[in-house]
């Protein structure tokens, strides 16, 4: 028991001693740590007062200066090239290829026969409605004479002339069902590769071959939705595609869909590609597309990290010079602007800035009153190891 005491008295005076000398140590590096005196929060100026020794904070800043650039507002796509009209031919019924009447890949008129299917039944149906519809029209003429010299009565006549009907709504059948065993070109333009063989049995709906009216190529794109407002018939959009490299083809926006995607939230656009090169390109190419709606040739522009958001609004940081001979220093001014289109890491200012101006890009958050003193930072020769150059005022 008393073992036991003796090894609880030496812990508790380990603990004890453990703790003097971390007081200790701490206490002796507190003046040094104290005469490092860090920025004012409160943003104070250059006559803020440090905590020991009477130093000033001047709080240090990286800025840039507003640039006047050419910027061009657009919207870039991706699309895929469209016939003018375009169709896959399949039969509506079923039946035995008889003839194959076009060669792959060439051009055929509106109504021109494609495909022939054999029609032998459909030939003998229509033979035989065509007898009934002679039958038909020789009782309605014998009943009239019979009824002209009262031999018959004219309830007669008025069943004859009902067969007639029925006759003739048989002769249409048959010849609609002949002529569907012949498909023809909806429209003139230019056959793909034949999908079936002479002599092959096809199904209602199987793909004959593909049908493309080349004469006219339409690109096919989407852009978000919150273009729709800026977009109109005849607007010009500039097409390149990879299968043409190093050329740009201009098209006119033909028509916008009043629907929108609800999936995407995108809007699908259409533009009609020009014809002078249409022999050029084909149908399904892969284009990249790009929309221009505006182009200002005297943009002002400030990298992104200059935008500070508050409240719902858009601000940037000043740099102007203020005071005369020893007495001039650099201090901030915050300003309300209104951005416009950005592009990359530019953003363009609208109203608010001019061309002659600096703002600050780099520690706004020690900025927080106007007309705060700041230590311009050049970070360019500050990566190079050269000497810091005094800053110039801005606007020279």
């Amino acid at each position: 028991m008393a073992k036991n005491s003796s090894f609880l008295l030496v812990a508790v005076a380990g603990i004890a001693l453990a703790t003097l000398g971390a007081w200790w140590v701490q206490n002796r590096e507190a003046p040094d740590a104290a005469s490092v005196q860090a920025p004012s929060a409160t943003g104070g100026g250059a006559n803020a007062p440090a905590a020991r020794g009477g130093a000033t904070a001047v709080p240090g800043v990286e800025v840039s200066r507003v640039l006047k650039v050419r910027l061009q507002d657009d919207a870039q796509a991706v699309g895929t090239l469209r016939s003018r009209q375009s169709v896959v031919l399949r039969p509506e019924v079923s039946g035995r290829v008889a003839r194959i009447a076009f060669a792959d890949g060439a051009n055929v008129r509106e109504g021109q026969l494609l495909v022939q299917l054999d029609d032998t039944l459909q030939r003998a149906e229509l033979s035989q409605a065509q007898a009934q519809l002679s039958i038909a029209k020789a009782n309605l003429n014998r009943n009239k004479e019979l009824v002209a010299e009262n031999f018959v009565a004219q309830r007669v006549v008025e069943e004859s002339e009902a067969n007639l009907q029925v006759a003739q709504a048989q002769v249409a059948l048959a010849e609609a069902r002949l002529k569907r065993m012949r498909i023809t070109a909806p429209f003139s333009g230019t056959v793909g590769l034949s999908g079936t063989n002479l002599g092959a049995y096809v199904k209602d709906g199987d793909a004959l071959v593909n049908l493309e009216d080349t004469s006219a190529l339409t690109v096919d794109f989407n852009l978000p939705e919150r273009y729709q407002s800026r977009l109109a018939t005849g607007q010009s959009v500039q097409v390149q595609l990879d299968a043409l490299p190093g050329e740009t083809f201009e098209a006119r926006v033909l028509a916008v869909d009043p629907l929108l995607d609800a999936n995407g939230r995108s809007i699908a656009v259409r533009a009609l590609m020009p014809s002078s090169r249409s022999g050029a390109l084909r149908p399904g190419m892969f284009a990249r597309v790009l929309t221009v709606f505006s182009v200002d040739e005297a943009a002002l522009v400030v990298p992104e990290e200059a935008i500070v958001p508050q409240a719902g609004k858009q601000f940037v940081f000043r740099i102007e010079e203020e005071g005369e001979g020893d007495a001039k220093k650099m201090v901030s001014r915050r300003t309300e602007v209104e951005i416009g289109v950005r592009r990359g890491a530019e953003v363009q200012i609208l109203r608010g800035v001019s061309a002659t101006d600096t703002v600050v890009v780099a520690g706004q958050q020690r900025l927080q009153r106007d007309g705060t003193a700041v230590r311009v930072v050049d970070m360019t020769r500050a990566a190079t190891g050269a000497a810091p150059a005094t800053p110039a005022a801005p606007g020279n």
